[in-house]
């Protein structure tokens, strides 16, 4: 197997979910206990490339997050024993000796906080260095259509773990802008989670795709955007251009880190399992590339 597709089936691990299929993820019973994200000033709106996934192993108290990666920076919050944590870069950083590993390393999360590596149970993947952060580049566009987000794909369309993942799971982090795929009209803003409240993180525990929206573009085509962060920037009816910001990344519903779940329906609506189609090879026929 290719690197590249082993490191897509770890990542299909994510146990992030959402609406009609995608609630369905499989999870272990040790990541029940969902992670606990605080938002903050320090978590840049920017796309970030999932390097790959671990979890997190202590001694049966929750492994802290932090701003920096010391074991005196400010708290960011904390991963439950077993919870996936999404791993971006690494720092040097404290000497701690866990219960994996005694290590200076620590590694930056999709949220832009860091955890200790000596807490990190992983496979043998390349993580790179972490370095200065560059402006988010924007999301590419060609003739009427654009990518919603500027981020990798960390979890693709009906994959074999996931066989009722209906769209693309993309790593954009907390807060980042989720732009309409195309020209269009709004026809669904919906708070869609089985505990009926969007407005904090979700759980890979929970059923539903948070808040999130779909847009009606000409064609019977429908794009629908989850796991917003809070509730939509539009309304229903709402007539939309292309790149027009809907909401913002969050994780809200089923869900265990920040991304967007972006799927792509044809002959719609109503947007149904049925018809949800592979946003990849839609858009790379639109000339854009979702990788």
């Amino acid at each position: 197997m290719k690197a590249r597709h082993r490191r897509r089936a770890a990542l299909a691990l994510l146990t992030v979910a959402c609406l009609l299929g995608t609630a369905v993820c499989g999870t272990s019973a040790a990541s029940a206990a969902s992670a606990t994200n605080v938002a903050s000033a320090t978590n840049v709106a920017s796309a970030a490339k999932v390097a790959g996934t671990g979890t997190a192993k202590t001694g049966g108290t929750p492994l802290n997050m932090r701003r920096a990666p010391s074991s005196g920076a400010a708290l960011a919050g904390a991963v439950a024993v077993g919870g996936t944590v999404w791993l971006i870069c690494q720092a040097s950083g404290d000497r701690i000796t866990g219960t994996v590993r005694t290590t200076n390393v620590w590694d930056r999360l999709a949220n832009n906080a860091y955890v200790s590596d000596a807490y990190v149970v992983r496979g043998s993947f390349p993580i790179p260095a972490c370095g200065v952060s560059a402006p988010a580049p924007a999301p590419a566009s060609a003739g009427d259509w654009q990518l919603p987000v500027s981020a990798g794909l960390v979890s693709g369309f009906r994959t074999v773990e996931r066989p009722t993942h209906d769209g693309v799971d993309l790593g954009a982090t907390r807060n980042t802008p989720i732009l309409s795929a195309a020209a269009g009209t709004v026809i669904t803003v919906v708070c869609n989670v089985s505990t009926n409240n969007c407005d904090v993180d979700g759980s890979s525990t929970l059923k539903g795709c948070g808040w999130y929206v779909e847009v009606r573009h000409p064609g019977k085509i429908v794009t629908r955007y989850c796991h917003m962060v809070r509730r939509p920037s539009v309304e229903v009816g709402q007539t939309v251009v292309e790149g027009q910001i809907l909401g913002y990344v969050g994780t809200s519903g089923s869900s265990s880190g920040p991304h967007l779940h972006f799927e792509v329906h044809l002959n719609a609506p109503p947007a149904t399992h049925a018809n949800a189609v592979d946003p990849v090879p839609f858009m790379r026929a639109r000339g854009l590339t979702i990788k």
